[in-house]
Formats: structure tokens, sequence, C-alpha cells
């Protein structure tokens, strides 16, 4: 396959991904912003701007209207549901010859009728809205296309999206400390809150959350299935032929945090949630570019204001 066409599939997979995690992390906040007043509204959005790696000027006061735009319908801020939508439109046209048709239709329309503008009544609709955009075309291939390099390097890139996203909407937990969104919310927010129930049968703890959206190996969620889900797809874009350790970069990467994550007591990883996503954060965009650098060395870094370098 043409490293510009594998690349373009990578980012579509990455910026569908990514609108989708978006979608999840502001309907959860401005929702909790709206229902808690205790909440100092200032400190928690730009926190929230922090944790999605959008910086504000540091003496303007940030409110929710603010955060809605900027992550939401901004189209020139890389942070941004419009953007990452009006992106994966385009490497969709990039990539025409071997997207799907119906791919191309769905994008082309979500992106015509991306709003610059969200009603404060019209909020949760928005965001349903953008999660049901995604899944269609998530749908699409995963039901339209054939299991061959195109796939599995969508596939790729959102595994990894949702390993980062993921790892922001954990991190986002002690945003606002007490007054946060609680482990409820948070398995609501990524559609994990039946799942979670048919799994522990009972109220959601911290620890027994926590481990479900950290560590699952069946629910699709979780850090840990995204980030097994990513090598499985290095692995069958190219199989290895070297007889001693792992060569390819992006893989031992994944492979590092993965072991880091499945061997670490689950009490460990809570009591310091922030740093132990931060450190999957930093992996998402290693591999990134470690997989740029492998299989699409010609090409400039198609990276985000929220990945960390």
């Amino acid at each position: 396959m043409l490293s510009r066409i594998a690349e373009s599939l990578f980012w579509i997979g990455r910026y569908i991904e990514r609108s989708d995690g978006t979608a999840r992390i502001l309907d959860v906040h401005l929702q909790l912003l709206l229902e808690d007043p205790w909440i100092e509204e200032n400190l928690a959005c730009r926190s929230l701007l922090s944790v999605m790696g959008t910086e504000v000027d540091e003496d303007a006061e940030v409110t929710r209207s603010d955060v809605l735009t900027i992550l939401a319908v901004d189209r020139n801020q890389p942070a941004s549901i419009a953007y990452s939508l009006n992106a994966a439109r385009e490497n969709a046209r990039r990539a025409r010859e071997v997207v799907n048709t119906e791919l191309w239709e769905v994008l082309n329309t979500t992106r015509a009728r991306m709003p610059r503008k969200v009603a404060s009544d019209k909020v949760h609709e928005f965001f349903t809205w953008v999660r049901e955009r995604s899944a269609l075309a998530v749908g699409i291939v995963e039901s339209a296309t054939n299991r061959d390099e195109a796939y599995r390097f969508f596939t790729l890139g959102r595994s990894i999206e949702r390993a980062d996203m993921t790892a922001r909407l954990l991190a986002t937990r002690s945003l606002t400390e007490a007054s946060g969104p609680s482990w409820t919310t948070i398995l609501r927010s990524v559609g994990a809150y039946e799942a979670y129930l048919r799994t522990y049968r009972g109220v959601p703890s911290a620890q027994k959350a926590a481990e479900f959206l950290l560590l699952d190996r069946l629910f699709p969620r979780s850090i840990l299935y995204s980030v097994t889900r990513a090598e499985q797809q290095l692995r069958e874009i190219e199989p290895r032929a070297d007889r001693f350790g792992v060569s390819d970069h992006a893989q031992r990467l994944l492979g590092q945090i993965r072991s880091e994550l499945e061997y670490r007591p689950v009490i460990d990883l809570i009591a310091d949630l922030p740093t132990h996503m931060d450190a999957v954060q930093k992996t998402t965009t290693a591999v990134s570019e470690a997989i740029r650098q492998r299989y699409f060395p010609t090409n400039d870094v198609a990276a985000w204001v929220g990945e960390n370098t």
C-alpha cells in the first residue's frame, strides 16, 4: 500500500475516534458544571482544557461557553470536534481510491452539517449527534471493508486514539477533586456502565471502575484492550521475521505500557491516576511518531496540540 494512503487511513481512524472521545468528555464535564454549583467554573474549565492539550490566556476568565467553543466548534483548534471531523474528511478525500463510498458520504455529510455554534439547550443533543455520526462511520468500516492493510491502518489509528482518549477521560477524574465526576458518570460517558454492572454486579467503586476502564481485556474501550488491539494490528501489518525480541519500536512501546498497566497493582494506579494516564498519553504520541517514521517517512508530522511532545 502507498505510504500516502496508509497514512490517510491511519489518521481517518484517529480523527473519528478523537471526535467521539472529545464529545464524551465534554458531555460529562459540561453537564457536571451545570449540576454542581460548588465547582469553581474557571478552574474546572482551565483544567479540562489543559487535559485536552489547550492553553488559554492566564488572565482570562474561562467559562463553559468558552470550553464549548474551543473544544467543539472551533474549526481552527486542533483539539476540537469540528477540526477532527473536517480532518477525517480531508484524509478520506486524499485516499478516495480505497475509501468506501458510504464512508466518504458519511464524512462529507457530517462535515457539511457541523454547526458553527451550539445553543446552550442543545449541547447534549449535539454531543449525541457527534457520537452517532462517529459510530456510523466506524460501523461502515467494520461491516463493509476487507480485512486488509487498509482496514488494519484504520483500526491501528482508532486503537491508539482510543487509548489516549480513555486516558484523558480518566485524568479528568481528579480535575475538581471532591466535586469531580463520579465513577458512575465516567462509566456512563464511555458507554461502560451496563457492561460494568454485568461484570461486577454492584454499585461502582473507585477501584473496580478504574480497574474496568484500565485493565478489562473484554471491554473495547479499556486502555488495555485498545493497546493490545494496536499491537495486534502492527503484527498483522508486518509479521515478525526476527527470532529474538521485538525489533519494531512502536510494538516495543505498546508492549512496555501494556506490561506497566497489567503488572502494577490497581491501587497504585488509582493513587496517582493523572501521572499514569499522562504516561499513557506520552506513549501513544511516541507510538504514533514511531509508526510515522516506519511507514510514512516522507511525510510531515500529523499531530494535534493535545499530544505530548
